[in-house]
């Protein structure tokens, strides 16, 4: 088996030691060999600025752009270079780094490196693909435990569950992951969530939860929890598990706190990390997978800190 070529940021910095490099290395990732006007979609009439360094005018629609324009760094005043950086260290971080945390590495605001690090996260979206074979499924809850909230944050209504955010989840056996913030955990959403996301007649795992029973269109199997059941010959939830543990080690240890408005974006970017940027897969080829997800990813402060 091919070992992964892992960078050291001494290494990443070197490659990307000045701006004009890392533009020319996101062009080619982005556009390959011709730019591509972001506006109309066009790649006849593109002519380069020659006021302006790395800026293009496209004669069609009478509009300028360059490579970041419509993306996550879209009228980004931060340079290329510490976005390239950023995206390495979210990358290589198994439990993510923290906005204070990159704002001491990048020499830049806690505020700007978070509306960095959510703008990178925009770019990690999962895809519309399906899983299949056999997929193991399970659901969890992010949040704090109410016997540690303060009494006036406090909803007095019950133990467990009660205060925190439902994240269903799908992980194909040796494949990729799925997963997704819920508002409920009745059978229709949980049931729904199986039909869209995984091939029918594929081979489903899951607990005892009553939320799975009468699952029809898979061939379904059930580990029975409630009983300290947890392996029945070839069905267990162990991996989709394991991503939770990982989700929850970022959430207490990096995070502390995510507000439910964008836990999602967190969430992705956990799933990216396993799907696209796991340690067996090159750190090079890792980050080229999450540039290709910037394009049309543009994402405004106001959007992001409005209620």
């Amino acid at each position: 088996m091919k070992t992964a070529k892992t960078i050291s940021i001494v290494e990443l910095l070197s490659k990307f030691s000045t701006e004009h490099k890392s533009i020319k290395w996101l062009e080619k990732i982005r556009w390959d060999k011709e730019p591509v006007c972001p506006h109309c979609g066009g790649i006849e009439n593109v002519a380069k600025y020659k006021s302006k360094k790395h800026t293009y005018w496209h004669k069609d629609c009478r509009k300028a752009f360059t490579v970041k324009t419509n993306t996550i760094m879209h009228s980004s005043k931060i340079p290329t270079q510490k976005w390239v950086v950023a995206i390495y260290y979210m990358l290589t971080a198994r439990k993510g780094i923290s906005s204070l945390q990159l704002s001491k590495e990048l020499g830049i605001t806690q505020k700007s490196s978070w509306f960095m690090l959510q703008r990178i996260r925009q770019a990690c979206q999962q895809g519309s693909f399906k899983l299949s074979n056999v997929v193991e499924v399970d659901e969890t809850y992010i949040g704090g435990k109410e016997a540690n909230k303060h009494t006036h944050k406090k909803l007095n209504v019950g133990r467990g569950a009660v205060g925190k955010i439902a994240v269903f989840g799908m992980k194909e056996r040796d494949g990729k992951v799925k997963a997704m913030v819920i508002s409920r955990t009745n059978k229709q959403t949980l049931q729904g969530k199986i039909h869209s996301n995984i091939q029918p007649q594929s081979t489903v795992v899951t607990d005892d939860f009553r939320g799975y029973l009468g699952l029809s269109g898979f061939n379904h199997h059930t580990v029975n929890h409630s009983a300290k059941e947890y392996v029945n010959g070839m069905a267990h939830t162990n991996g989709i598990e394991s991503v939770w543990a990982v989700l929850k080690r970022g959430y207490n240890g990096t995070f502390h706190n995510i507000s439910t408005k964008h836990l999602q974006r967190y969430v992705d970017e956990f799933v990216f990390r396993l799907n696209e940027g796991n340690c067996q897969i090159d750190t090079r080829d890792r980050m080229v997978s999450l540039f290709k997800g910037i394009g049309n990813n543009r994402i405004s402060y106001q959007k992001l800190i409005s209620s």
